[in-house]
């Protein structure tokens, strides 16, 4: 339900094309706020369903607690913790969009960077799926039963540190991609789908670490397909 209703929220928002980003009253502070709610419903929105596998494991376990006897936490405990790791890239996020367009980097009305910081980020993005912390983040998510034999805490601190720490390893499986976000347009509703998609089918599919590298390859060929003309202008 709360995925749904940030899906909602930012079909509505997209509507408005791109929060009308270029108004001359949205260059200070209203817009660090009004990009800081975009980036949390963004966060809610894109990031939740990929812990679906996650949640429902630690859901199964906590009910075979309950059938036994035993106190067991609700599940939001869990989420909130996870939520809580990705609120706060939201507000690393909604930072660097502001920082960007005040630097006058962030197209206003498309919510893409300039071209030559495009490619910038998709071969960061690309090379950061070949790297070791990309793996063994991307490990600790595919498994979630191991994660949580390993990880189990009891009572409510127990239960939002669990989901606090699954929320970080996630974070260092999916940062990168998510400066793909400022190429594709910040509030173009198609890349948040796309990449929700994508990050769900890396935690679910067990040939998920042979796609992360073709998905890299890619990444960086096109960065280098958008900077290569870009550097041979200016020769």
């Amino acid at each position: 339900m709360i995925t749904l209703l940030a899906w909602i929220y930012l079909m509505n928002m997209g509507a408005h094309s791109t929060m009308n980003m270029g108004a001359p009253d949205d260059r200070g502070l209203t817009l660090l706020a009004t990009s800081l709610l975009m980036w949390s419903v963004m966060m809610v929105a894109m990031m939740l369903p990929s812990a679906t596998p996650m949640i429902l494991t630690y859901t199964k376990i906590r009910q075979q607690q309950e059938s036994k006897g035993m106190l067991t936490v609700p599940t939001g405990f869990f989420i909130a913790g996870y939520l809580s790791i990705w609120l706060g890239f939201a507000v690393v996020a909604a930072l660097m969009q502001w920082g960007l367009h005040q630097s006058a980097l962030l197209n206003a009305m498309k919510g893409q960077v300039v071209p030559s910081l495009g490619g910038i980020f998709l071969i960061i993005a690309g090379l950061f799926q070949f790297s070791g912390l990309k793996q063994i983040c991307l490990s600790k998510c595919r498994s979630p039963l191991s994660f949580l034999m390993t990880e189990w805490r009891g009572g409510v601190s127990g239960a939002f540190l669990m989901g606090v720490r699954h929320g970080a390893f996630c974070t260092g499986c999916c940062w990168a991609l998510m400066l793909l976000m400022f190429v594709g347009g910040v509030m173009q509703l198609l890349w948040m789908a796309g990449l929700t998609l994508y990050f769900l089918s890396e935690k679910l599919f067990p040939w998920a670490q042979q796609v992360s590298r073709v998905v890299g390859s890619f990444l960086v060929i096109a960065g280098l397909f958008i900077l290569l003309p870009l550097e041979l202008l200016h020769l």
